[in-house]
């Protein structure tokens, strides 16, 4: 174990650290194709940001509830009580990315703290990384809940860094999604890009320092990048 390093590295869970296209099987026999999911999911976090411009607040899971009926309705789906509750729940029994604990070690190994800061509810997000077998990984968990304003708006980091007794230039965002890069970078955080297929970077925004396309590669680049205090 080295000495401490300089930035905390605070983690996105969803797709992530967490494999969401472990609920395809759920979507196909819902809706008759697997395909839906990436249409829900957007739809879950296009209302999480929705309702932080605009309100009400809901959390992640009743979205996810919500959007599924959005879905079903203009799909003209009969969406059965058993299958929304069988997706619902599968969101709090996704499996890790098979990448995710080889990353996670060599950044505790190399003297990195270890964060996560999701759009999920507590109850939601410890389930989720209990069940992914991380929750030794991490020193603390962090969810927008906390604030009620979903990522990307500046609070959610801006909550972190002050739980955490430091400023939000001392945290690393690390993501696979484009828009919590940007919504860090902009609260004043580093970042980390996980380019996993299908995930590019927003070209309008300020480019992260840090783009490789797995957790492993990500790791080694943090490593060498941020160096320990002097």
């Amino acid at each position: 174990m080295t000495g401490r390093r300089r930035r905390i590295i605070v983690f996105d869970v969803n797709e992530t650290l967490l494999d969401v296209t472990a609920l395809e099987p759920l979507f196909a026999q819902a809706f008759g194709d697997l395909r839906v999911l990436r249409e829900w999911f957007a739809t879950v976090l296009l209302y999480s940001e929705v309702v932080t411009l605009a309100g009400p607040y809901a959390d992640f899971t009743a979205i996810g509830g919500a959007a599924l009926d959005m879905i079903a309705t203009s799909r003209g789906v009969a969406l059965s009580a058993g299958d929304r509750t069988n997706i619902v729940a599968g969101m709090r029994a996704l499996p890790a990315h098979p990448d995710v604990r080889d990353g996670l070690t060599r950044l505790k190994e190399a003297g990195f703290r270890l964060v996560t800061l999701t759009n999920s509810a507590p109850a939601a997000m410890e389930q989720q990384i209990g069940h992914a077998g991380l929750s030794d990984c991490f020193e603390r968990t962090f969810s927008v809940d906390a604030v009620r304003r979903f990522k990307p708006a500046p609070e959610p980091y801006r909550f972190a860094a002050t739980q955490l007794g430091v400023g939000t230039g001392s945290l690393r965002m690390v993501a696979a999604h484009a828009w919590d890069v940007l919504g860090a970078m902009q609260a004043g955080c580093a970042a980390a890009f996980v380019a996993r297929p299908g995930k590019a970077v927003y070209p309008l925004g300020p480019a992260p320092d840090i783009i490789a396309p797995d957790l492993r590669a990500i790791a080694e680049q943090i490593v060498a990048t941020d160096d320990p205090h002097e």
